[in-house]
């Protein structure tokens, strides 16, 4: 378990680098925390760093975004927040997304949880008087 803190968001590209350095070959980074904790803010940055020239925003009612990086390579993005039920990610073809061998940034996958790879990286995010911490399980 790692644990890295932000009392600005001048530090989030500092942040989102140590979190992919601790990426490796996982494939899939699921990101949880409350409502307004930065889940997409750092999601940008992710995609900041790894060279997506598109403007990333959070997929609220298509479920997912497709990037594409500076060496062409796919990024998927997720926010599963308004999912009614599984049969929506079914729906979507969750399978062909998460076991494609590109990063999937998923925000929300508590909502989802028993569809998630065992082997996904975890970051948990919160707020305490104003400084973020980022823990990776």
């Amino acid at each position: 378990m790692l644990k890295f803190h932000s009392n600005n968001l001048l530090e989030l590209p500092s942040i989102a680098e140590k979190l992919l350095s601790e990426l490796g070959e996982k494939k899939i980074i699921c990101i949880y925390g409350q409502m307004g904790v930065g889940k997409t803010t750092l999601i940008k940055e992710i995609c900041n760093l790894l060279g997506v020239s598109e403007t990333v925003s959070s997929p609220t009612f298509s479920l997912v975004n497709e990037y594409t990086t500076i060496k062409g390579e796919n990024i998927f993005h997720f926010d599963f927040y308004r999912i009614k039920n599984l049969e929506e990610v079914y729906d979507i073809g969750y399978q062909e997304y998460f076991y494609s061998g590109n990063l999937c940034l998923i925000e929300w996958p508590e909502l989802i949880e028993q569809l998630i790879p065992l082997n996904a990286m975890r970051i948990f995010i919160a707020i305490n008087q104003g400084q973020r911490t980022y823990e990776i399980k």
